[in-house]
């Protein structure tokens, strides 16, 4: 009896599903839900732990997904895999300005401060046009410039 082996060429067609579980565009802004998340080097609790997020709220940038896991991208460029869990669709930004920044009551560089931002302050997120984000921190709202935050893409409108 003889036998044989078929191997067959196929294609696959790729689904949106498949490559991005959770059907949410990439990339993506979305914020740390907890006040400590543990990055990891690959997504599963198998991997290492590379670092301890240690701050709620803060911005990162969702750049993949595998199953229920999200590689993300902090202010400073470091990339690491997280838990879906550990993450919340709420927006916020983060202040890169090198400097204390004002936030101005209107979208405008001659408008009234409503508050002094320190580098590294963490706000909320309202709405972005093209230069400027409405935002509201610790209750104070106002305006930034899209310049001086991190946690909006750059084409991003909302």
């Amino acid at each position: 009896m003889a036998g044989f082996l078929l191997f067959g060429v196929g294609y696959v067609e790729a689904e949106t599903s498949a490559a991005n579980p959770s059907g949410l565009p990439i990339p993506r802004f979305v914020s740390l839900r907890s006040n400590e998340v543990n990055l990891r080097t690959g997504p599963g609790l198998t991997y290492p732990i590379e670092w301890i997020y240690k701050r709620k709220a803060m911005p990162v940038e969702v750049v993949e997904e595998f199953d229920t896991w999200r590689k993300i991208r902090d202010w400073e460029g470091s990339e690491g895999w997280v838990h879906q869990s550990m993450l919340d669709g709420k927006r916020s930004f983060l202040v890169t300005s090198p400097e204390v920044y004002e936030m101005r009551l209107a979208p405008d560089h001659g408008a009234h401060p409503a508050a002094r931002l320190s580098p590294g302050v963490i706000g909320d997120l309202l709405e972005c046009g093209p230069a400027w984000c409405r935002a509201d921190v610790q209750g104070y709202r106002g305006w930034v410039e899209r310049s001086r935050i991190f946690g909006v893409l750059p084409e991003e409108t909302f």
